[in-house]
This record gives structure tokens, sequence and C-alpha cells, in this order.
């Protein structure tokens, strides 16, 4: 499904950037907090940053009754407004100032927004921003599907409340999606200069919960807790590929994404036999404590493609192992795989303190055992039976691993391979 492309949602620079994928748009949209609204009154151009949540194809923008935007848009014909919603994903640094730039992924929507003036609509709409709001990972159901509203944590609004504030209802229907995801652009003849070109990710992430002066109530279950580093799922983001924390509604997308035979051969656990199956792997991968559950992201997109994990985590001995890697079979041959174990390898060694990194693989996984050795890992001998596969049998695990003092010559070799284009020859399952 897709936006209908016009003449006001066609960029006039880089238009083949652009995309009116309905899916792309609605990922852009649940997970930012904040919106840029433009209108114009009295002839004037005016612009107002806002908070906003999208509830199927509608935006709703809150504000108070006397703001002008809510004033101007009482009447019969509503207000014409252009939302605005910017997503960074990283800084673009280039050998030339010209070619600075920024990898990004920006919405643009026009339309009529009208006031909601049906209280039940008003309240269900503000219920919904107070659930994007309060469940601080913004765009995730997980907590309503486990049965928990933000709403329902907090005392509803009094009749004077609600009349004190206005709600904004703007149909999604004149929509674009921009997007820049990639390297440098520099211009040929400057390839030679001396001096360092790059893209430096940029993600966000959240900190445990600070409880309110007086407060004695334990945090809900959707706040993210106060546990150590090496124990959270932090944003880690790439020019191909980004990991965001492993959560219950990736379980539809990451089944259709790994709805192959071959992923799943050489797995410890067997292959999910539908949606159910696949949100019960996923369930049990958040739960366990031993266990730190990514989900890989296309880096433009938003497309799940995959999921990785640490686990075999030793904080006192500044020790982490790699693996429960999936990739979608579409995505072989490409260099996500590489930049994915590069930003974890960054966090683990950079970021942790890490000074040993490991990786477990099946001894029949030979072609897992080439990417693993392509990486840089040393290959140092064989666990014998040491774990059980997915069809009950027991396998022996070659343990491979990059040490502290080997990681500068590893991120090295790896940054060369991703500039250079280099892409994977197997997505590594282990």
């Amino acid at each position: 499904m897709t936006y209908p492309k016009t003449a006001l949602t066609t960029p006039r620079r880089y238009p083949e950037r652009a995309t009116y994928d309905r899916h792309v748009a609605h990922q852009l949209l649940d997970g930012a907090y904040v919106c840029h609204l433009g209108f114009v009154v009295d002839g004037a151009p005016r612009l107002l940053p806002t908070l906003f949540v999208r509830v199927g194809d509608t935006v709703y923008l809150h504000g108070s009754t006397a703001a002008t935007p809510l004033l101007a848009a009482r009447g019969p014909d509503g207000l014409p407004v252009t939302v605005a919603v910017t997503v960074v994903d990283g800084l673009v640094l280039a050998r030339s100032q010209f070619h600075h730039s920024a990898n990004y992924r920006s919405l643009v929507a026009h339309g009529t927004a009208r006031l909601v003036t049906d209280p039940e609509a008003k309240r269900a709409a503000m219920d919904a921003l107070v659930d994007k709001v309060g469940y601080v990972l913004a765009g995730r159901r997980a907590a309503e599907d486990a049965g928990w509203r933000r709403s329902t944590h907090t005392r509803p609004p009094t009749r004077a409340e609600l009349a004190k504030t206005a709600v904004l209802a703007l149909e999604l229907e004149q929509v674009s999606v921009k997007r820049r995801a990639g390297v440098v652009a520099d211009d040929e003849e400057d390839l030679a200069l001396p001096y360092w070109a790059g893209v430096v990710p940029v993600a966000t992430g959240y900190g445990p919960p600070l409880p309110d002066a007086g407060v004695t109530a334990p945090p809900p279950p959707y706040l993210p807790l106060a546990t150590s580093p090496w124990h959270t799922a932090a944003p880690l983001a790439g020019v191909s590929v980004r990991l965001e924390a492993l959560a219950p509604e990736h379980a539809k997308d990451l089944f259709a994404a790994l709805d192959d035979a071959e992923a799943w051969r050489h797995m410890t656990v067997p292959r999910p036999r539908d949606v159910e199956e696949m949100a019960a792997l996923v369930d049990a991968a958040i739960a366990d404590p031993a266990r730190v559950a990514w989900v890989q992201l296309d880096a433009v997109t938003g497309e799940v493609i995959g999921t990785t994990s640490y686990y075999a985590i030793s904080e006192a001995a500044e020790t982490v192992a790699i693996g429960w890697t999936m990739v979608a079979p579409s995505r072989w041959r490409t260099a996500v795989n590489t930049e994915a174990k590069l930003l974890l390898l960054r966090h683990a060694f950079d970021t942790l303190g890490a000074g040993r990194v490991e990786f477990h693989t099946d001894v029949r996984n030979t072609r897992s055992q080439a990417a693993i050795e392509r990486i840089g890992g040393v290959r140092e001998g064989v666990h014998r039976r040491h774990k059980r596969r997915g069809d009950g049998t027991w396998r022996d695990s070659v343990v491979y691993a990059i040490t502290v003092d080997e990681w500068p010559m590893v991120r090295t070799r790896l940054v060369s391979r991703l500039a250079a284009g280099h892409t994977d020859a197997h997505a590594g399952r282990h």
C-alpha cells in the first residue's frame, strides 16, 4: 500500500530518495515523538513543535485550546497544515565541506487539520498519546499487547482539563518520506585528500527511570529497568543496518523475514511453524536474564531483517559472546552481517570495556566459521557435546574469540571492508 504521488509530495531535489510506502511512513511516525506543525494565520507563516500520535491513517496533535492553530481550526473548513518529522541516523563527514551531509529519514504530510469535538474520540486520541509517551519506547506495541496501558496507570483527565485541551486530527493522504542512508559522496578528485571522512552513527537511547519525589509505587513493567549496560540492548546504528532491543511486536515481521529452512539449519531451537511459535521464541529471548537480544532493521526502510544477541555475559571477567544471529536470506551476501558485527564489537570493546568477545558455532557450519574468520575471530578449539541442536541431536561447537589487544586491527579491517563495499559471503548463522 502506498500514498499517491502528487506534485505536492514529490521533492525537487533527489526525488529518487523519496518513498510513498505506507509501512515506511507509519514506522517513522511511530518511532518519533515530536513533529513540527506548519500553518498560516492572517497571512503570516507559523511553526509549532508538538507531541503527536498516529492511530491508523490519522495523526493526532494536541495543545491548548488557546493555541493559535487550534483556534484557527475551529472553522468548518479546518486548517490547511504541513506536518514534518525527521530522524537523524548519522552524520556524514566528507573530505570536502560541500559534501558534508546527514543520513536521515524525513516525512512530510500535507492536508487539512480538523478539531476533534466528539468527547469519546477526543479521549481516545489523548489515551493513545499518553500510551505512546508512557511506553517510553516510542512506536512499540509490546506493552499494549501484554495488556499494559499507561492510560490505566494514571489519573484520567477531569472535565475541566479536557476543556482546556484541544486535539487536531490530520488524515494521512498526501504523504512522502525522503531518506538518505549511505557513505560519503566526495568528488573523485577529492578522494586523495589527507582528511578523515566517514559516517558517525546517531542513535537514541533510554536511561533508567528516575522516580519523582514521594513516589513509592514500583516502576511499571513497560519501563526500562536500571540494569547494567552489559545487560542492556542499547540502540546501535550503522549505514545499512540498525540494531534495537528485540520486542514482542517484532515476532510477525521476524517470522516473515526468516521463513526459510536454510536459515534455521544450524540453530539450537526448532524452526517456528507460525507467528505464535516465533512469538514464543521472542518472548523467551527477552526473558532470558543471560541474554541481550536485538532485532536487526534495514537502516533505510526500518524493515525487520534479522536478530542477534549477546550471551555468556560476565562483566567481572570482561567477557561476552555474540550469537543467536539470524539474517533474512534476502540479505545474505550483503554488508549487513559485517556491519552488525562491527556495531556489536565496537559496543563491547569501546563502550562496555570488554577484554574478550567470543563466537560459538556448529562444527558442521563451515560457512559460519568462514564468516567469523573473515570478521577477525581467532579459532581457539572445540567444545564437545556443547549444545543441543533444534532437531534434538548434540553439537560440537567451534570457539572463536577476539581480544582487546586484537580489536584495533580487527576494527580497521572491518571498517576498510565496509568502505570498499565488500559483501558478506554468508550471513553467519550460529
